[in-house]
């Protein structure tokens, strides 16, 4: 417990860096927003949320919640941001406040007029309605700034994963939506140095079997060997942990990966 309470003091104190001047805030987006993602929800599958940084709680929680998670909304009301920490696994939920200690530090550092072309996205466990674990991958991104250029509210959007191996931990990605550029984010053994994330090559590899190529098209397309396409197809396997290509590319599509 001593510990979870340092890291949210940590994880608080980098918080309360962005220093927002009320009066500046127009509300009125958010009532703009509320009402877009209202309509989105219905015909989106994805779960939603906005985030207010300065309130530090939840302005918006789509419906899907309920019918994707099975989650009762109403607890939600009673009990604000810790309806949702109290669902996420207790491993993940200490690794993923280390991730967001780490990215808030990082998106200080963007200047303000790029804050908002990254997107986080993150696979994680949490228990469901029925009192069960699965994994989800939640996206996050700055969907309005200060005119200071704080992150003021923040878009979570939320599908169930589809690799469901109870056994692993966190995995988080940083990349920005208009180039691509891609960093890793990850605290646990398997993530140390990013080392569970595709290479430059490895996503190209990818990207072509996902078109369909066989590996001997893969290595004259990419001027490379079949040993060295079939060796980049069974680290991809390793690090995803996947057992088949098309779990790979399932899972790193919706990592963004291929993108």
């Amino acid at each position: 417990m001593d510990k979870l309470n340092r890291l949210f003091q940590k994880y608080n104190a980098v918080l309360e860096m962005q220093q927002f001047e009320a009066d500046s805030l127009d509300y009125s987006l958010v009532e703009k927003h509320i009402e877009f993602l209202t309509r989105l929800d219905v015909i989106e599958n994805s779960a939603i949320s906005v985030f207010d940084l300065y309130k530090k709680e939840h302005v918006f929680v789509s419906a899907n919640y309920s019918k994707m998670l099975r989650y009762n909304l109403a607890e939600f009301e009673t009990k604000g941001n810790d309806f949702f920490n109290s669902r996420v696994h207790p491993e993940d939920f200490i690794v993923n406040l280390k991730i967001g200690t780490k990215l808030l530090r990082h998106s200080y550092r963007i200047p303000a007029g790029e804050r908002k072309d990254y997107k986080v996205v993150s696979d994680y466990r949490v228990k469901n309605g029925n009192g069960e674990y699965i994994r989800i991958i939640e996206q996050h991104q700055a969907l309005e700034l200060d005119k200071k250029g704080n992150i003021w509210l923040a878009l979570s959007t939320v599908d169930i994963s589809p690799n469901q191996d109870l056994t692993g931990g966190v995995k988080c990605i940083i990349f920005n939506t208009k180039t691509g550029k891609m960093l890793p984010f990850g605290f646990d053994n398997e993530q140390k140095n990013g080392k569970n994330f595709l290479s430059k090559r490895e996503q190209e590899v990818l990207s072509l079997v996902r078109e369909g190529l066989p590996s001997k098209e893969i290595a004259e397309r990419l001027f490379i060997s079949i040993h060295t396409v079939n060796t980049h197809r069974q680290r991809i396997l390793v690090k995803l942990n996947v057992s088949n290509s098309f779990e790979a590319i399932q899972y790193a599509s919706g990592l963004g990966l291929l993108e």
